[in-house]
């Protein structure tokens, strides 16, 4: 393959010095001698720029070509490769970088999210049509193997519909394929061992034909089948009483909304670590009532959405510092998933967003399954620790702009 050399004034000295030793050479060999030579052997399906040159210590080194050899077949879908490395040649008079485009008519652009190669565990999927479904093929998207965990009594029904084809219109990717699940694993993130089950679950007809669905063993048997992963997700919360207000919510009731909607993640961080790859990305969800105040949103749910983001910051600090492994929230917005019609004033929450977000539009769950997407990548490699709100903005407004009080103010609206 032709290369282009593109460099400063030391190219044209270093050449020349180059030049002249083949000049000395070919009074003793054939006058044909070829500089290509010189240069390592590529296919010719792909073209190499070396982009540029660095002074290290005083001296140069080339970038190691069988990197390059091994970028120069990624897939249409990635503009580029961004695992380059450095290593001495005979050579080793310069530093190249070398990056190969997506096509031989189309330029590299853009900064792609790879995940190629990176296994995640989402606990919480269900059905197709709520958050953990949507960042699920999001990362999947992005090149990810995806695990799942299914509350155990839901889980014949998910595997029935996945199996019959019910989710297939709900599975198409981006690029027209269907997003494939590897395995799905029976989960019941309340109960973090075999021991902490009491009789009435274990006898329950529901929980019946399933085994090894507390949080300690589905760690345990994701470590037995692929021994580890590099994104773990926490996409589950309950609350028994979340219709009544906090003023009527029993202790059992608030302990119960805590136990399942926040500690579950504590738990499956606390099992999951020894199995995350390190500079992995673990991410939850929360939601605006951990901060302000919804009505309707009641039996302790806003006050585990509380102690979910407090942890989110703890976490990240102890998996940071234990495993390099990075801890985020996602504030999503009110979507219309199966759950969240359970409370019962989902619609009314989307139509108030609709009417007071700064961005007049009703949230996408593939609005939060990309944002999970990001932070499950390299390119999100700095944010650890963080809430990151994906709900049209709306987190940022002080009061609803739809009151009466501000009829008479001039308050834009979207243009449709």
């Amino acid at each position: 393959m032709r290369l282009k050399l593109l460099g400063s004034a030391c190219f044209g000295s270093f050449f020349s010095l180059v030049r002249f030793h083949l000049f000395k050479m070919a009074t003793t060999a054939a006058s044909s001698l070829q500089m290509a030579t010189a240069r390592p052997c590529m296919s010719s399906s792909r073209r190499a720029f070396v982009s540029s040159a660095a002074m290290l210590n005083g001296n140069f080194k080339l970038a190691s070509w069988t990197k390059l050899s091994s970028a120069c077949h990624i897939a249409s879908a990635q503009p580029f490769h961004r695992s380059f490395t450095s290593s001495s040649l005979k050579m080793d008079k310069f530093v190249t970088k070398a990056m190969a485009g997506a096509s031989e008519n189309k330029p590299a652009s853009g900064l792609p999210i790879d995940l190629k190669g990176k296994r995640a565990f989402i606990a919480g999927v269900a059905d197709d049509n709520g958050y953990g479904w949507a960042i699920a093929k999001s990362l999947a998207a992005a090149g990810a193997e995806i695990l799942v965990g299914t509350w155990v009594p839901a889980l014949n029904i998910f595997e029935s519909s996945l199996r019959r084809g019910k989710f297939d219109e709900s599975r198409v990717l981006p690029d027209g394929s269907l997003m494939e699940i590897t395995k799905i694993y029976p989960l019941d993130a309340v109960f973090d061992n075999p021991e902490d089950v009491p009789e009435d679950i274990k006898t329950n007809k529901r929980y019946a034909g399933s085994s090894k669905w507390t949080v300690q063993e589905a760690a345990e048997s994701v470590k037995s089948d692929f021994g580890s992963i590099d994104i773990l997700v926490h996409s589950l919360a309950n609350g028994p009483e979340v219709v009544k207000p906090l003023l009527e919510t029993s202790r059992k009731g608030y302990l119960a909304a805590l136990s399942a909607s926040s500690y579950s993640y504590v738990s499956l961080l606390k099992h999951f670590l020894p199995i995350i790859n390190p500079g992995g990305s673990s991410i939850s969800l929360t939601y605006i009532a951990s901060e302000r105040i919804i009505p309707g949103y009641g039996g302790g749910m806003s006050s585990a959405k509380a102690a979910l983001e407090s942890d989110t910051r703890v976490l990240a600090f102890e998996a940071g510092r234990r495993k390099g492994i990075r801890v985020n929230a996602i504030s999503a917005g009110p979507l219309r998933s199966r759950a969240a019609k359970a409370i019962g004033f989902i619609d009314m929450m989307i139509d108030y967003s609709s009417a007071n977000a700064p961005l007049q539009k009703e949230l996408s769950a593939e609005e939060v399954g990309n944002t999970a997407a990001f932070l499950a990548s390299p390119l999100a490699s700095a944010i650890t620790g963080g809430v990151i709100y994906v709900d049209n903005g709306l987190n940022a407004m002080g009061v609803g702009v739809d009151s009466p009080i501000f009829e008479k103010l001039d308050i834009p609206k979207a243009q449709h």
